[in-house]
């Protein structure tokens, strides 16, 4: 349990230490289910400012869990943090324990200079993914001039950072009505034209046509989940998309293919592109830091792959 509190004050920094940086932008302080912490496997703490968010995936021991909440006192007088929410993932609904302050009614994950805006106690996910944070750098050195397809765009972070570091057009496609209207709210707090950013909330297996009218496009993100009851099974569907890349992406066009499942590694990924043909593996891109993985196959898997003709 001490390594919790010690990365949660390591991470923000403490009003008691004038040498300490207090930084706001969002970042995960502690990583428990990378399993490099014995027993915290299902602890998770997010930065949000002014807000501190616990997840938990598991349900922990009661005794457990009454030591865990007194423990979270000693945080009064630690940097900037206004409000304190326990999320129990596991149970129906995932809801929220307010251990301090409120639930603001709008908050934003910063990062970079950007803005993205949150559900915290709305929904099971926040609405952003700390663990994307590389990618979104990857986006951000790439796209300038650029037309992208952003694919399972969910809240559309990938075309606020594309849109913001001078992408031509942008068109986000997701079946989530309600993420891409959150997506809209990303985009206006940043102050971007929306004239060239289109939002289509349609299934992306039944709308290529759409999708190829507004290419071909010169990069491709890729980021499904892993499973989603009725919509989309990783095993079985993302060789679907990868399909599809070849007449979608123009001659030397890029592909950030992410893969979230702890059940299929890297090789599953490269062997689909492999198995299409045409493309050229560029890099991978690693999770940030602050997420640690005792085994690199489980956690979040991005690889940049090029079409060659």
């Amino acid at each position: 349990m001490q390594n919790i509190f010690d990365k949660i004050t390591d991470g923000i920094g403490s009003h008691r230490n004038e040498n300490k940086c207090v930084n706001n932008d969002a970042r995960r302080l502690f990583h428990g289910r990378g399993h490099c912490y014995d027993a915290l496997e299902f602890v998770a703490v997010d930065w949000f400012s002014p807000l501190l968010l616990v997840s938990f995936f598991k349900a922990p021991e009661e005794e457990w869990l009454d030591i865990f909440r007194q423990r979270f006192v000693e945080f009064d007088d630690v940097g900037n943090i206004e409000s304190i929410v326990f999320q129990y993932r596991y149970l129906p609904g995932s809801p929220c324990e307010v251990l301090k302050g409120a639930i603001p009614e709008k908050l934003n994950a910063h990062e970079d200079g950007l803005d993205f805006r949150l559900a915290i106690g709305k929904n099971q996910n926040v609405g952003f993914f700390l663990d994307m944070k590389n990618c979104r750098q990857w986006l951000k050195e790439e796209v300038a001039g650029k037309k992208v397809l952003n694919l399972f765009s969910y809240t559309c972070a990938f075309s606020v950072v594309a849109a913001s570091a001078g992408a031509r057009m942008v068109v986000n496609m997701d079946m989530a009505k309600g993420a891409l209207s959150t997506g809209k709210i990303n985009h206006k707090i940043n102050d971007l034209d929306l004239r060239s950013i289109f939002f289509f909330s349609h299934d992306i297996f039944k709308s290529w046509g759409k999708i190829r009218k507004h290419g071909p496009y010169d990069c491709i993100v890729v980021d499904p989940p892993s499973f989603q009851r009725g919509s989309f099974d990783a095993r079985k569907d993302y060789i679907k998309i990868v399909n599809k890349l070849p007449e979608l992406l123009a001659t030397g066009g890029l592909v950030m293919a992410c893969l979230n499942s702890p059940e299929l590694d890297f090789d599953f990924l490269r062997e689909l592109f492999d198995r299409v043909g045409g493309f050229e593996e560029q890099k991978v891109i690693s999770v940030p830091d602050s997420f640690p993985e005792i085994d690199k196959n489980k956690g979040l898997k991005t690889v940049i792959f090029k079409k060659n003709n």
